[in-house]
């Protein structure tokens, strides 16, 4: 038995427990925060920015139930509407628009109602069935008004798909709504993921360091506790070496 093989002192043993380096663990750490609190702070921006463009919109806007509807009389009003439009930087212009207006018959109640695109056309414009994006090319307009015409012309009293609102007693009616429940869900449903991803993300960092924390403070005491035994032991297993040396050439 070769009494070199045994460590000298608790010093060779330590070094066993540093395998990684605590620099590049710490930067890894805190990377994985940095990334939890971006994902929170950006489902907080993904809130305010649905919740202001779709959001309040759905909140403001009249309850809506679908029934049926029937075109009755189509018209495009001989008077343009005016509108602006920007052709650049510093640019602006006037312009007019052709409005169309759609009557229509609901099947449920018989009531007749003024039919609109949806509920931004309602807000724009109670009048017209829609508004167009204003621009300078009144035959472009015209056509679009015009083909909108014949579509509905062509229905011949054929019943469509429409929303009315049964809480009001205005005679507007969309015909299709541009923002709805699974819409909304979806509104609410995925800053929410990102929030609680991103919380999550931070709640693990902050359990790591604290477990990792405890570990090292236990893996000190484990080292002292045996860096203190190991030079006994070493000193003992000297001696019943040396003591089975002298025996041997005792013998001889």
């Amino acid at each position: 038995m070769d009494w070199k093989s045994f460590p000298a002192s608790g010093k060779k043993r330590e070094t066993d427990y540093s395998d990684g380096d605590p620099l590049d663990v710490h930067k890894r750490l805190s990377s994985t925060v940095l990334l939890g609190f971006a994902m929170m702070g950006f489902s907080v921006l993904m809130f305010f920015l649905l919740g202001t463009t779709i959001l309040k919109p759905f909140m403001l806007s009249a309850q809506r139930e679908e029934s049926t509807c029937t075109a009755i009389h189509t018209d495009i009003m001989d008077r343009w509407l005016d509108c602006a439009f920007t052709c650049g930087v510093h640019c602006r212009g006037q312009g007019k628009y052709p409005c169309l207006q759609v009557l229509v018959n609901l099947t449920h109640s018989g009531q007749k109602a003024l039919l609109h695109y949806n509920e931004e056309a309602v807000q724009i414009n109670p009048k017209c069935f829609y508004t167009p994006k204003c621009h300078q090319d009144r035959n472009d307009l015209l056509n679009s008004a015009l083909d909108i015409k014949e579509f509905f012309d062509h229905k011949n009293g054929t019943p469509f798909s429409c929303f009315y609102s049964p809480d009001s007693q205005s005679e507007d009616v969309i015909l299709i709504k541009k923002y709805d429940q699974m819409a909304i869900f979806h509104c609410l449903f995925w800053p929410s993921l990102t929030l609680l991803g991103g919380a999550l993300i931070v709640g693990m960092v902050r359990l790591t360091q604290h477990l990792s924390l405890l570990c090292e403070k236990y893996s000190t005491v484990v080292r002292d506790e045996v860096g203190g035994k190991l030079p006994y032991i070493e000193q003992h297993q000297f001696k019943l070496w040396s003591m089975r040396r002298s025996k041997g050439r005792s013998r001889e």
